[in-house]
């Protein structure tokens, strides 16, 4: 079996570190674009099982140490996570120079049918077609609210373009996960390794 993408001679190491300390959280994340482990410590569990659920399927070593102001809200430290990821991710990319740059998923979980699609495309937009009841709605410690926020941050901060269908689907925790495992598919097809040259005609990203 030949070599992963991540450890070819040649190829550049793809990670990111971010430390964000406000006076709301308190964040260190950093990441690895290639197989590796996950450890996750954010003070909200269900938000922990997510961010797993994004490293697992996206192919990627994720290690997230956040403390933040859940006396308020789990709101602050969702969003800076997202933040730091979206810089983390940023940083790993580099120049995006032989990367696959487009990917696609649809992921089911149960009664639950999720499509997510990724274009790194510098550019940072995100098209949400996901028809979550608001008002504070929570699984466990966890806002449903929260999830949209935690992908704006993302997106804004990496600076891709990302769209997430929500088909169909009725458990609240089965379409939050498969939200964040389809995204994770898109992300890891998007970024994987496939030639030497920039996925782009302007010759930039």
């Amino acid at each position: 079996m030949p070599p992963s993408p991540e450890r070819r001679p040649g190829v550049k190491s793809r990670t990111g570190k971010v430390a964000r300390k406000t006076r709301e959280t308190d964040v260190e994340l950093s990441l690895s674009l290639g197989p590796g482990a996950a450890s996750l410590a954010t003070g909200v569990p269900f938000f922990d099982h997510m961010l797993e659920q994004l490293a697992k399927h996206g192919g990627m070593a994720l290690q997230v140490k956040a403390r933040g102001d859940l006396e308020v809200d789990a709101h602050h430290t969702v969003e800076d996570v997202g933040i730091a990821l979206g810089e983390a991710l940023r940083q790993a990319l580099a120049d995006k120079t032989g990367l696959a740059r487009y990917g696609h998923a649809v992921v089911p979980l149960d009664e639950a049918l999720v499509e997510a699609v990724v274009d790194l495309s510098g550019r940072p937009h995100l098209t949400w077609n996901a028809d979550l009841p608001s008002g504070k709605k929570f699984i466990g410690a966890y806002d449903v609210d929260l999830t949209r926020d935690f992908f704006q941050a993302l997106v804004n901060h990496a600076a891709i373009c990302l769209h997430v269908n929500v088909r169909y689907g009725r458990n609240l925790h089965h379409v939050v996960e498969a939200m964040f495992k389809a995204a994770a598919r898109a992300l890891r097809a998007a970024t994987a390794i496939e030639g030497g040259g920039l996925p782009s005609t302007k010759g930039m990203l």
